[in-house]
C-alpha cells in the first residue's frame, strides 16, 4: 500500500494530501496546534468520521434528496458568479510603459518627507538641563548623561528616539531637531514635558522615492482600477440584456 494512503473506509482512501489540505484550512494559529503527531492522528480520525457519514449518506439514499440538491445548485450558482467575475477581469494586466508614465506624472504621491534621528536627555528644571550640557561640553558622553539623568524611558537606549518625521513630536522639540545639524547639541528645549537637550543623530532630506522601489505598487495599483472599469463595464453591457428591477 502506498505511503499516502493513510486509511481506508468501506474501500475508500484518504490520503495523505487530504489531511495537509485540511490542518491548513484551520488558518495559521489553528494549524500550528495540530502540527504534531497527536493533532494529526486527531484529524485524520475526523477524515474517518466524515467518510462513515458518507457511505451512510449513499446508503440512505440522501444525494437524491430535493434539499441536498438546492443546496448544490445555490453553491454552484455561487462558484460560477466569482468563475464569471474571474473570466471577465482575467488578462488585464499593466504594461511597463503605463506604469512608467503614471510614475513620472505622479512623482509628488511617491515623496519620502525630511526625517531626522535624534538622541536626548529630559529633565525637570532649566538649570539641571544646563548643568549637564555642561557636563558634556567638558567630555561627558551624550549617551552616558543620558542614561545617568534623563528621566524619559528612552534613557535606557541613551537618549535615543529614532528617525522620525514632521508632526511626530511636540512642536517645540520638532522645530529645534529640523533646525539643528548632524551632530549639533542644542541648548536647553523647553515644552510640556520639562527641559530637552536634543543631539541630532542623523538627517534624510526630504526625496522621491525611486520608480524600480514603486512599480510593484504602482502595477497593482493600475491593474485594479483597469479591473474595476472592465467588471463595470460588463455590468452596464449585462443590464442592457437583463431586465433589473429594484423593489
Amino acid at each position: 500500500m502506498s505511503e499516502n494512503v493513510l486509511a481506508k473506509v468501506g474501500g475508500r482512501e484518504i490520503l495523505k494530501e487530504e489531511m495537509e489540505m485540511m490542518i491548513k484550512s484551520l488558518g495559521p494559529e489553528r494549524a500550528a496546534q495540530f502540527n504534531n503527531d497527536k493533532g494529526r492522528e486527531y484529524v485524520l480520525n475526523e477524515l474517518i468520521n466524515q467518510e462513515l457519514f458518507y457511505l451512510y449518506a449513499m446508503a440512505n439514499g440522501m444525494d437524491g434528496e430535493e434539499a441536498l440538491k438546492a443546496q448544490l445548485e445555490t453553491v454552484k450558482a455561487n462558484i460560477l458568479k466569482q468563475y464569471a467575475v474571474n473570466k471577465t477581469i482575467a488578462g488585464v494586466g499593466v504594461e511597463e510603459k503605463e506604469a512608467e508614465e503614471f510614475y513620472e506624472k505622479n512623482k509628488s504621491n511617491f515623496q519620502t518627507p525630511e526625517s531626522v534621528r535624534t538622541k536626548h536627555i529630559l529633565v525637570d528644571s532649566e538649570e539641571e538641563a544646563k548643568s549637564i550640557k555642561a557636563e558634556i561640553d567638558g567630555g561627558f558622553g551624550f549617551e552616558d548623561a543620558a542614561k545617568k539623568y534623563s528621566k524619559c524611558p528612552s534613557n535606557e537606549n541613551g537618549g535615543d528616539l529614532g528617525m522620525f518625521e514632521r508632526g511626530k513630536m511636540v512642536p517645540e522639540f520638532e522645530e529645534a531637531a529640523f533646525g539643528m545639524k548632524v551632530g549639533q547639541i542644542s541648548e536647553p528645549v523647553k515644552t510640556q514635558f520639562g527641559y530637552h537637550l536634543i543631539k541630532v543623530e542623523d538627517r534624510k532630506e526630504a526625496s522621491v522615492r525611486a520608480y524600480e522601489e514603486v512599480k510593484n505598487e504602482i502595477g497593482q495599483r493600475l491593474a485594479a482600477e483597469k479591473q474595476r472599469d472592465v467588471y463595470m463595464e460588463k455590468i452596464n453591457e449585462l443590464k442592457q440584456q437583463y431586465e433589473v428591477k429594484i423593489y
